[in-house]
């Protein structure tokens, strides 16, 4: 009985620890004397899901990629200013009667996971400051079929907010901290260095209350912060992170310049002269960070290569933002908006239809485009992170 690693990472934690000594690695062969009855449970327990990792043709590509992830945009609204995200000018937000209700966002989260969607990521802007989040998160928890509820946050009011999130559903979180400078910090946020403290508190109580890891995404920018990336590394050493570094990308209103952009080849060589004994680890299929670790270290770090090395291939992400919008590449600016669809009184199959085609038409590789500086698009806290 072939099963792949992925399913019984996510299948075993339903299991009791008598079912759990039944598996084996891939095989499915009984390891352990244990009742018919109970083997027969772990079997049908199997197959429910198998069944659940079977992807409707509406989020199949044309390259064969299966569309298994949603990142759900909850608002356009941050209370940072980052300088990559955000145009030093601000953006026009999209006035509230444009945006997708609650009712909206779950009915579209509904749709999705019956189509073969198993985890869903909530984004911004920045999510927290959503009034209705731990509704929302209660809500899409309520989905069958849907696995994880992860979440993407600057880390600013997460302390006030993470006991709850967390009680709510979200499994995973990743905290965006991109130096451990708090007037560097000052610097790319905008904002006043003391949400420096908030965000290290936060990622703190997120180790404490047992999310393991927890991961920090830092973008790396040359003339910025490419000095603390050992820093970063050392950052580790105690806490049970994971540090993904992430190469500095072209959005709309960030002032992009290629010289900016510091290489994960660059990053890895200034690591290893530090931490020469660093250590490739397993990465699995859909990741987007290459992953590492120095030995002995509680926490982790990788690398997300969007620039000088794509992961395209394996790309199972889909966006859907807060306007309602569905965008199939990060990088694309072609959009079809659902809201419209929902709100035309479009039937579930026509809804299906819009998807699927959108689908279709996803490029191979960053959205068609061999210079992505060239390609007009959204700034990227109107995307969500």
């Amino acid at each position: 009985m072939a099963i792949q690693k992925s399913i019984l990472r996510s299948g075993l934690s339903f299991l009791s620890s008598c079912e759990r000594r039944l598996l084996s690695r891939e095989t499915g062969v009984i390891t352990s004397k244990c009742s018919m009855q109970c083997h027969t449970k772990v079997l049908s327990r199997i197959k429910q899901l198998e069944d659940q990792t079977t992807v409707s043709p509406n989020l199949t590509d044309t390259f064969g990629r299966q569309h298994t992830y949603l990142r759900i945009s909850l608002t356009e609204r941050c209370n940072l200013r980052c300088q990559y995200c955000m145009p030093e000018d601000g953006v026009q937000l999209t006035n509230k009667s444009h945006l997708l209700t609650t009712d909206e966002l779950i009915k579209l989260a509904d749709l999705f996971v019956r189509q073969g969607v198993n985890k869903i990521r909530l984004t911004g802007g920045e999510p927290t400051v959503h009034k209705d989040i731990i509704n929302i998160t209660k809500r899409l928890r309520s989905l069958d079929g849907l696995d994880s509820i992860a979440i993407t946050t600057n880390g600013i009011t997460l302390t006030h907010h993470l006991v709850e999130l967390q009680r709510a559903g979200i499994d995973h979180i990743n905290i965006s901290l991109d130096t451990l400078n708090p007037d560097r910090y000052e610097k790319v946020t905008r904002r006043s260095h003391r949400g420096w403290k908030r965000v290290i508190a936060g990622i703190d109580l997120a180790i404490q209350l047992g999310y393991s890891p927890v991961k920090v995404n830092c973008v790396v920018m040359r003339g910025f912060n490419e000095d603390e990336i050992v820093d970063f590394v050392s950052f580790t050493e105690d806490r049970a992170v994971d540090v993904r570094f992430i190469e500095y990308m072209p959005f709309t209103g960030n002032k992009w310049c290629d010289t900016k952009m510091f290489s994960y080849k660059e990053m890895l060589d200034v690591i290893t002269n530090k931490f020469p004994t660093l250590e490739t680890m397993e990465n699995h299929p859909n990741d987007t960070s290459k992953a590492y670790k120095v030995p002995g270290f509680k926490g982790q770090i990788g690398f997300i290569t969007s620039m000088s090395n794509h992961f395209c291939g394996t790309c199972n992400r889909l966006r859907l933002m807060a306007d309602g919008s569905l965008k199939v590449c990060l990088f694309g600016n072609a959009e079809i908006s659902l809201r419209d669809a929902l709100r035309s009184g479009c039937s579930e199959d026509d809804l299906l239809a819009l998807i699927g085609a959108a689908v279709k038409r996803k490029k191979k590789q960053h959205a068609g485009m061999m210079n992505l500086s060239q390609m007009p698009n959204r700034p990227m806290i109107l995307i969500g992170g």
